[in-house]
């Protein structure tokens, strides 16, 4: 059914669309011909900014393994929605998404000439894409995977984890790393240093601004910084994040 409903554009030039941007105070056109041309680029579209599922997972996801996208040739990662820029753009900061290009597809004008304008007023969406990801070469869409034509909002495909495995299946993938810290903390400063030099990204969480000492002793069972997470188990302070690395 997906192919019927949404047709598979693989070997075909994207549409020819310029996006009405807002950079700063002033309004930028983006054309596609400059966001594709030379340029091997992954697009993955979703329905809506701050919509569940696009808010936590599909846009970190990407944002996460952008390097890793790019160190196996990838030029640019770019999210597609039909939503104006003034929403995308406080979208990629709530995000903190400084990995993403975010395209407004405000008049739905790509979304359509891909295919993938769907009708979500039953929600008070209006017209608004389906999801998908691909990747384009040169301005011609090299492999695309378009979720299935399913009710509500099936999410199985189109996601970093599909398309990284599609472009490198050997690729290597650093689990989630997350570092509680506070300013001014000497044993933070020596444990970002070490991720760092072990060449693994990680998200830092600064008590007082995004967490409370309640939320660090609840979560990690301490009460002191650094306290460093990866894949989900806890290592501890920067003491015990240099035993985890022997």
């Amino acid at each position: 059914m997906t192919e019927e409903r949404f047709p598979n554009q693989e070997g075909k030039q994207v549409p020819d669309v310029t996006f009405a941007v807002r950079e700063g105070d002033d309004w930028v056109s983006k054309t596609t011909k400059e966001l594709f041309d030379g340029k091997t680029v992954v697009v993955f579209s979703l329905p809506g900014a701050f919509t569940p599922t696009c808010s936590s997972t599909h846009l970190p996801r990407y944002n996460e393994l952008a390097k890793v996208f790019k160190k196996h040739g990838v030029d640019d990662i770019l999210c597609v929605s039909v939503n104006d820029t003034f929403v995308m753009n406080a979208w990629g900061m709530n995000q903190e998404a400084s990995n993403i290009t975010l395209l407004p597809d405000g008049n739905g004008e790509f979304t359509e000439g891909m295919g993938m304008l769907v009708d979500k007023s039953e929600l008070g969406f209006g017209k608004r894409s389906w999801r998908y990801s691909m990747l384009v070469k040169d301005g011609v869409v090299d492999k695309m995977f378009i979720e299935p034509d399913l009710p509500g909002d099936p999410f199985e495909v189109s996601d970093a984890d599909t398309m990284l495995n599609y472009i490198a299946p050997d690729a290597e993938v650093h689990e989630s790393v997350s570092v509680i810290t506070k300013p001014g903390c000497p044993h933070c400063a020596r444990a970002k240093t070490l991720l760092s030099e072990k060449g693994i990204d990680f998200e830092e969480v600064i008590l007082g601004r995004d967490a409370t000492l309640t939320s660090l002793t609840a979560i990690s069972g301490r009460s002191t910084v650094p306290q460093v997470f990866m894949g989900g188990k806890h290592i501890g302070g920067a003491d015990d994040l240099e035993k985890y690395f022997g």
